[in-house]
């Protein structure tokens, strides 16, 4: 499935679910707390690794192999959250992009690990 969109990805997750009489389940409530679930498993990988050890975590292939499923069950669960809600992921990203680049100008807040006072996407 190299180079599949995230449409066509929502679309064999849709089918996949309606194969198997899933719809029913896949509220938006279920859906987020199954993907908080899995994000929680993919934390789980880094929990007690050390920055360096963290960034190197795809070199030992046992634990490159379990850090790859989680991802992908994140992604499941977002992409299909995604598509029962009706949202763009693509466009929801590209809009939280303009809205951070606005509230964290490159020149202001290069090198900084900062949050910025004004949490809004209409604080000026």
């Amino acid at each position: 499935m190299v180079g599949a969109s995230i449409e066509d990805l929502a679309a064999r997750l849709r089918a996949f679910a309606h194969e198997r009489d899933w719809g029913q389940f896949h509220t938006p409530k279920n859906l987020v707390m199954a993907f908080a679930g899995e994000a929680g498993e993919l934390v789980a990988e880094f929990q007690w690794l050390t920055p360096e050890q963290s960034a190197a975590v795809m070199a030992d292939p046992e634990a490159a192999s379990r850090v790859r499923a989680e991802l992908g069950d994140v992604m499941i669960y977002l992409t299909r959250l995604a598509d029962v809600l009706g949202v763009d992921l693509i466009e929801a990203a590209a809009d939280k992009l303009v809205d951070s680049a606005r509230r964290y100008p490159a020149e202001q807040a290069r090198g900084s690990a900062a949050k910025a006072r004004d949490n809004g996407p209409d604080a000026p």
